[in-house]
């Protein structure tokens, strides 16, 4: 049995997953208008991904007889002035959504809730991986100069993430 405050969080996280796949579905769709193939197909299969956590937790929820509730999900930012600005921005989600695992593995094991710890582990890992493959976009990024303007770098980091989409 999952407490109170258990089921808040993973519900919670429930939204923030459904959130995070509509971000990268937004960026997909900012970087398909602006004809970076390589960037709509990294960030796309990203949003299949964050859906695929969401539906992780859900069926978790299901499992232990906590009901989900959908709330609303907020439009996603649709506008940015570049790539770079697109990528940051990807970062900075990727850090908020490891401190909401965090915060949950941090209650269930507070709560002794080891069923809920040892679920929540799997998405600690992710998480460590993607923060990981941002931080090397980015750190890619760096070492190209790349600074989001149009021109050969540009080129190349939509070649670079089309190459980490497919072998993603």
């Amino acid at each position: 049995m999952l407490s109170k405050k258990i089921k808040k969080l993973l519900n919670r996280q429930v939204n923030a997953e459904f959130y995070a796949s509509n971000i990268y579905l937004q960026m997909c769709a900012w970087a398909e208008a602006e004809g970076l193939d390589g960037a709509a197909e990294f960030f796309r299969g990203h949003s299949l991904e964050e859906r695929e956590h969401m539906d992780k937790i859900f069926n978790y929820m299901a499992e232990c007889g906590a009901p989900v509730t959908i709330e609303e999900i907020p439009k996603p930012p649709s506008e940015y002035d570049n790539l770079m600005e697109v990528l940051k921005a990807a970062f900075k989600h990727e850090k908020k959504v490891t401190a909401m695992i965090k915060q949950i593995a941090k209650t269930a094991f507070e709560k002794e809730d080891y069923t809920t710890f040892n679920f929540i582990e799997w998405f600690i890992a992710e998480q460590h991986e993607e923060e990981v493959l941002f931080g090397k976009v980015l750190g890619k990024a760096e070492m190209l100069g790349f600074t989001g303007e149009p021109g050969q770098t540009l080129h190349i980091m939509d070649s670079y993430l089309k190459r980490l989409a497919a072998a993603h």
